[in-house]
């Protein structure tokens, strides 16, 4: 079982507001969830990830020396008053603002011959992309114990954060190549569920990809792979933007294949499929399940103008000043559990924020959803997301009265 959040702001917030500092932040959450059995799955042990955009991209500099032809302002001939005339000491003059002494900004590229002009133009937008990209900080070990998360949590701030904590549901050691979340150009992603009987697919999965896509993975969980899906549903994953509608019909597409797959190759369990992604401007997830019977892994949202400690410990709270939506967050877990803060996501629900920070809910209708007006949607059973430890949606009384 894994815990990710989502914070997206028209402001960035400081890391540690989210990951260290909340009482029931995402951190704490790894070894301390309220929302699952205590028997099941009681640890999310197996690494970490967060991710962020930078806020203030780092501009280039365009100021360069003063051009060697301007001459220098002359040096002055009294000496200091009452210092010896033989003294290096020299009266201070202030250099006026509009002295041709100072450094100035000049266009970078004058002078430049041709073949130059188009190395420094390759540069500028390969900074530029980078600009674009979001930030990664992964960890095999376990969230509550590392110093450096701490210390970097308190340093950063962003408009856009991921965070995850990871409970391995495939076999093998802890693997910063398996740690959520992932990076393709300025995309991000990440994921909690599983992909059932993934090994079944798993060929068929890669033989699907171009070659850019299946050369990508470092890692070998169902999660990457999926989003390895996710962007052949794009048109062009390099590109510099995508609108909402692009990247939440890719999401719709991805879903679509991996139940596709899923019934070629005779797999009748199913699957949690509770995915996120951005591009740093819009983002898109997922409360999904393969079933039309049984719930799907938690998901919550929470909107507001403010996200504050309001008392000492570590106790927060989402507050409405009016009606702009200046913070929504998306969280498998709340980091409060104060009920008008979050709402619950529906089963097979997805959840687009855009970049002028609309909310929106979308059902995924296919062959699991159920539609509102039939009581079988009130009747999913939450027996198969317990048993995999993935959640059940809020807290049961005696764990909000706890915390």
């Amino acid at each position: 079982m894994c815990r990710f959040l989502v914070y997206k702001g028209t402001e960035p917030i400081q890391l540690s507001h989210l990951v260290t500092r909340p009482k029931h932040s995402i951190i704490n959450q790894a070894f301390e969830s309220k929302l699952r059995m205590p028997s099941s799955r009681p640890m999310n042990a197996d690494g970490f990830g967060i991710g962020w955009y930078d806020p203030l991209p780092a501009a280039a500099s365009l100021t360069v020396p003063r051009a060697t032809n301007i001459p220098a302002p002359p040096e002055p001939t009294e000496p200091l008053e009452g210092a010896c005339s033989h003294s290096h000491s020299r009266e201070y003059i202030p250099t006026p603002p509009n002295d041709p002494s100072r450094d100035i900004n000049i266009d970078p590229k004058a002078g430049l011959d041709e073949k130059s002009k188009e190395i420094l133009e390759a540069r500028e937008r390969e900074r530029e992309l980078e600009n674009e990209r979001p930030c990664l900080f992964k960890s095999i070990h376990p969230a509550w114990s590392n110093a450096n998360l701490t210390r970097l949590a308190e340093k950063i701030r962003s408009a856009l954060v991921f965070a995850h904590v990871r409970a391995s549901t495939m076999a093998g050691a802890p693997s910063e190549d398996n740690c959520h979340p992932w990076m393709f150009d300025k995309l991000m992603w990440m994921h909690n569920g599983e992909i059932n009987e993934f090994k079944k697919i798993k060929r068929a999965v890669q033989q699907s990809l171009p070659e850019e896509l299946f050369l990508y993975p470092s890692g070998y969980t169902d999660s990457e792979w999926a989003f390895m899906i996710f962007l052949s549903k794009l048109k062009d994953p390099h590109a510099r933007s995508f609108s909402h509608v692009e990247l939440r019909d890719a999401m719709m597409e991805t879903i679509r294949f991996i139940n596709e797959l899923s019934k070629k190759a005779g797999i009748t369990g199913p699957s949690l499929l509770n995915f996120v992604v951005t591009d740093g401007e819009t983002v898109v997830a997922t409360r999904y399940i393969s079933s039309k019977t049984s719930e799907a892994s938690s998901l919550f949202f929470s909107s507001g103008t403010s996200f504050d400690e309001y008392q000492e410990g570590g106790l927060y709270r989402m507050t409405k000043a009016d009606k702009r939506e200046n913070i929504i967050m998306i969280a498998s877990e709340p980091l409060t559990f104060e009920r008008s803060d979050w709402m619950e996501v529906k089963t097979n629900t997805m959840i687009v924020i855009t970049p002028k920070m609309n909310l929106l809910q979308i059902p995924i209708i296919d062959d699991y959803w159920v539609t509102p007006k039939d009581p079988a949607s009130l009747t999913r059973s939450r027996d198969f997301a317990i048993k995999m430890g993935f959640g059940l949606g809020f807290a049961s009384e005696q764990a909000r009265k706890d915390e």
